[in-house]
């Protein structure tokens, strides 16, 4: 058969689309995938795309202005809305707007008639009000009745991504085709070969100069031109520190965290607090996978982020390779966008292990 279309909803900079084309490479994946639309709101996200997939067939704009009658044939949907509204590290806000985007998801969906759909978000998002509307969406009289949902919790690490990293993946099915197995990484069941933080950072240096903090120069032209394009390698960039940051960097051992500095470099709260996040201040091991990469992964003080032997926290290009995306690929955007736009990211080798367990229905 010919090329699987493929619509990316959500797409951010694009971690979904490049896993799926990624899986292309593999000779015995029989049909080929074909990215025909990818909608995306958010701008230096939106430029990321474009700098990676070129714009024709990108939609920069809110997934709910996007025009039906825009909308193309696809075999598989696939897409990630906004999770911060229930995540847990969240307000947990059932009312919060983005959780709504889900509906703009379903009316897609409905308006395409995949043979398979593809939900990724938290795990937390099976305790969210969301998943019970979308069963009710998938039930006799609901607008997506003829889908079957197969729910699943993923373990990003099983499909070789160098992250302790738990995700919701929900593949819905049209009724008429077989029920898909469960998706399984090739290191399920095999936590003593999860690809480990030294493994996926070999590319770069450890060391980082003081100095180099700033992006390079460059502007994109996109929507009125913004920083970029930079590939993965030139974002290996420190911050400017005070004093009493580097000094606490300092004091924290292999593998320890904020329970290791001495009293006087303690915070009030962490004075306080001898329970609750064992993270924070953390540094990361060299020889285990790195925990989960989130939006503010720069920041130790909101996690698990200091470089194993290094007295500074990650890099932007660090925390892409963590997520999986190659050297060479193209970020746009101010550095705060480009650490957001990594930490919103599919793995990649998440979406290439969805890409093939997918592309195995149509054998």
């Amino acid at each position: 058969m010919g090329a699987l279309r493929l619509v990316d909803l959500f797409a951010g900079c694009g971690g979904l689309s490049r896993g799926f084309l990624d899986a292309n490479r593999d000779p015995g994946l029989g049909s080929k995938f074909e990215v025909v639309a990818a909608v995306e709101m958010d701008r230096s996200a939106a430029a990321t795309y474009a700098a990676n997939y070129g714009r024709d067939h990108l939609f920069h704009m809110p997934i709910q202005d996007w025009d039906s009658s825009k909308i193309p044939d696809a075999d598989i949907v696939v897409g990630g809305p906004p999770c911060q509204g229930f995540s847990n590290l969240g307000k947990k806000d059932p009312h919060d707007d983005r959780n709504r985007l889900w509906r703009e998801y379903a009316r897609t969906v409905q308006t395409i008639q995949p043979d398979y759909f593809v939900l990724e978000n938290v795990a937390a998002f099976y305790r969210s009000p969301q998943w019970t509307l979308l069963n009710i969406a998938t039930s006799d009289d609901g607008p997506l009745s003829n889908y079957e949902l197969q729910p699943y919790t993923l373990n990003a690490a099983e499909f070789g991504v160098p992250q302790l990293r738990r995700r919701a993946v929900v593949i819905g099915r049209r009724k008429d085709l077989p029920a898909l197995p469960a998706p399984k990484g090739a290191l399920a069941g095999q936590p003593e070969k999860y690809v480990s933080v030294q493994t996926a950072l070999k590319g770069l240096e450890s060391a980082v100069d003081p100095e180099h903090i700033d992006l390079p120069e460059g502007i994109f032209d996109f929507d009125g031109g913004l920083p970029g394009s930079f590939k993965t390698s030139e974002l290996h960039l420190t911050r400017s520190f005070e004093a009493l940051s580097l000094e606490r960097f300092a004091a924290i051992p292999a593998g320890g965290n904020r329970t290791d500095l001495p009293y006087e470099l303690q915070t009030p709260g962490w004075r306080r607090h001898k329970s609750g996040s064992m993270d924070v201040m953390g540094r990361l091991r060299w020889d285990k996978p790195s925990v989960t990469i989130r939006t503010e992964f720069v920041k130790p003080e909101k996690g698990r982020y200091l470089h194993p032997t290094e007295n500074r926290p990650l890099t932007q290009a660090e925390g892409a390779l963590l997520q999986t995306f190659p050297l060479d690929y193209q970020w746009c955007g101010a550095k705060v966008a480009i650490t957001r736009q990594i930490g919103n990211a599919v793995p990649v080798l998440l979406a290439t292990g969805l890409a093939k367990h997918l592309a195995s229905a149509y054998r």
